[in-house]
């Protein structure tokens, strides 16, 4: 018989809910399993900035991406998988956000949320291997998909793959409201994890479980593209990635 994956046992433990626990101590818990879970599958995490109101934790003034970036300056040699960590954290900052960091173990394609459903349709429809796939934001105008992809990594011929900074980076969000690649030197934020005037503590949240193999890009690419010239053509005003401010 299969063994039971984790995110099925967080299902299920969910559904029954804690009898005897405060709905306080259950979301914690709750958050430190996702958060496991997402290292246990691979994914580097770091605590990242979270929402105060519509702005963000964050002492930067006007800050262009609200809960949505790292605390620390240093996440890319902070980002770990070790549990013990990780668990430390989650304690110590019980509102943090988290980011996974990307190029390492895993990529991700990011598309607005319409593209994603329309392409993830597709990909299943013809039998392609999807990975984890998660959603960022409830706003179907602003919201975003996430796919987990197995990473393009560090090859030996530097020219052979581009670092994220030549795609885009974090904070150039409005400037790629289409499909962008998360690669070498990017992160993307990983459930549970809320957003800047979204009341849901599940606005970031898995829709394929984070323990999914990892799929080559190139063979979800075709499909993801498609989808986000089709939107772009459908929805022309709905491009902006983030909720204006």
């Amino acid at each position: 018989m299969e063994r039971e994956s984790r995110f099925s046992r967080w299902l299920r433990r969910r559904s029954r809910g804690g009898a005897h626990a405060s709905a306080a101590q259950e979301a914690a818990r709750v958050r430190e399993d996702l958060l496991l879970t997402a290292a246990a599958a691979g994914f580097p995490l770091a605590p990242a900035a979270h929402p105060e109101g519509y702005g963000c934790s964050c002492d930067r003034i006007g800050c262009p991406t609200p809960g949505r970036h790292p605390v620390s300056f240093a996440w890319q040699t902070q980002a770990t998988t070790d549990p013990e960590q990780i668990a430390r954290w989650a304690a110590g900052q019980p509102s943090a956000n988290f980011i996974t960091a990307t190029g390492r173990t895993q990529d991700v394609l990011d598309v607005p949320v319409d593209a994603g459903r329309a392409a993830l349709e597709r990909l299943e429809a013809e039998g392609v291997e999807v990975g984890p796939v998660a959603v960022c934001g409830t706003d179907p105008r602003t919201g975003r998909m996430l796919f987990f992809t197995a990473t393009r990594g560090t090859p030996d011929d530097e020219d052979e793959w581009w670092p994220c900074e030549l795609d885009c980076h974090p904070e150039t969000l409005e400037d790629h409201p289409g499909l962008r690649w998360h690669c070498r030197g990017s992160y993307v934020l990983v459930p549970p994890a809320r957003l800047p005037g979204d009341d849901s503590d599940s606005a970031v949240g898995w829709l394929r479980a984070p323990e999914r193999p990892l799929p080559d890009p190139l063979t979800m690419l075709e499909a993801l593209t498609d989808a986000c010239a089709t939107h772009a053509q459908e929805e022309p005003d709905h491009a902006a990635p983030w909720p204006v401010r």
